[in-house]
């Protein structure tokens, strides 16, 4: 059975010029449509970093010329790019779908992202984008526009921006008709476009970078997404990353990954924000996945042939809360042969089965794939 699944695609995954970028969708739209014609409906959501800097630095470069003429606000420019890029990832993933006949089209839906006013985030302004300048054009920008700008590592003078968590898909409503009509959607493009609501009605752009893997798993949760992968530059999360003893990780608990970041063991502002975002998708309702991968290794991920898998373990995500395993129960089930509880909430009793069985998981706790065909010794749990 096909699952629901929003990708996260890296910007930069989508080239750092228009020439590139039109190279780059085409082995996106084919992995894509690999995803859609094994039964799966999907939602992409993409970065801008590269495209939304070309189109800030071509409304600088007209600002020199004509000193009169507005900076364009940056959700404008979101905007923008979310339109450009949108329109090459489309026709050529509804090329795809066409070549193979599967009646399945695809749209773009320019999403605005809701933020909130009070996010700390605004009183701390460090995300830098647009134009390099000099410190006095950039002091002078900053008192003609009320904008803030700071240093970017000793290579000049940049204006920088919050960087907010989403709160709220505003088009979710519109994401999810697209998906009901069997459209395979592009949403929520370089993070959405930031925006706050004034009032009940009226929603304002804000200037703020809102980062693409936390959008994604806002996203997946609205579309109560079974699967959220996030696409990167490596096949797998790995600890001690570039050392000797690198170590690629199959899978992680959201436990797991905590300690690691604990440690200091994934980059700020490159792995980090993917397994936070990876993590709180895992977490927020049982039975959900993320994967964190290549784009051509996204089929293999889902068959659990590659990448990392982020996801509850058996014993926080199989049960309802009240249902505790005692430690004798829990060493019961990890011995080293498969094992499949059936849980009697009518008489509160765990029955364990023993038998050579195929366990998967799904939204609401254990199901065995095979049925135990006689011979296997049962034992009655007391539930303490």
């Amino acid at each position: 059975m096909g699952k629901r699944i929003v990708i996260a695609l890296g910007g930069n995954a989508l080239g750092k010029n228009l020439e590139e970028q039109m190279h780059a969708v085409k082995t996106t739209a084919s992995a894509i449509a690999d995803l859609i014609e094994d039964g799966h409906e999907v939602v992409i959501a993409h970065g801008n970093g590269p495209q939304v800097g070309m189109i800030q630095n071509a409304f600088a470069a007209y600002h020199k010329q004509q000193a009169k003429s507005d900076i364009m606000p940056l959700s404008m420019c979101v905007a923008m790019s979310q339109g450009y890029i949108g329109y090459d990832l489309q026709n050529m993933i509804g090329e795809e779908l066409d070549r193979r006949g599967l009646g399945i089209h695809c749209a773009t839906v320019l999403t605005q992202v809701a933020v909130d006013p009070a996010d700390p985030a605004f009183q701390h302004p460090t995300k830098p984008i647009g134009a390099f300048m000099t410190e006095e054009e950039a002091k002078k920008l900053a008192a003609e526009k009320g904008i803030d700008v700071a240093e970017d590592a000793g290579r000049g003078w940049r204006q920088v921006v919050a960087s907010p968590r989403p709160k709220e898909i505003v088009e979710i409503a519109t994401v999810k008709a697209l998906m009901n009509a069997k459209h395979a959607v592009i949403a929520a493009g370089g993070g959405g476009i930031p925006v706050v609501w004034e009032d009940k009605y009226h929603l304002k752009g804000v200037p703020a970078v809102i980062d693409k893997d936390f959008a994604s798993e806002c996203m997946a949760e609205q579309l109560d997404a079974d699967m959220l992968i996030i696409l990167t530059a490596v096949e797998k999360v790995a600890i001690n990353f570039g050392k000797p003893d690198q170590k690629n990780l199959d899978e992680l608990t959201p436990d797991e990954a905590r300690r690691y970041m604990a440690e200091g063991q994934f980059a700020p502002g490159s792995m980090l924000p993917k397994v936070e975002a990876a993590v709180k998708f895992a977490e927020s309702k049982p039975g959900r996945t993320s994967l964190i991968t290549l784009l051509e290794k996204a089929k293999d991920g889902i068959e659990g042939k590659t990448g990392t898998a982020i996801r509850r373990s058996f014993f926080t995500s199989a049960w309802p809360r009240r249902k505790k395993f005692t430690a004798r129960k829990q060493i019961f089930a990890r011995l080293h042969f498969s094992v499949v509880f059936r849980c009697d909430t009518m008489y509160s009793e765990f029955y364990a089965v023993i038998p050579t069985l195929q366990i998967k998981e799904d939204h609401y706790g254990i199901t065995c794939s095979r049925r135990f065909d006689g011979g296997a010794a049962r034992r009655r749990l007391q539930r303490r």
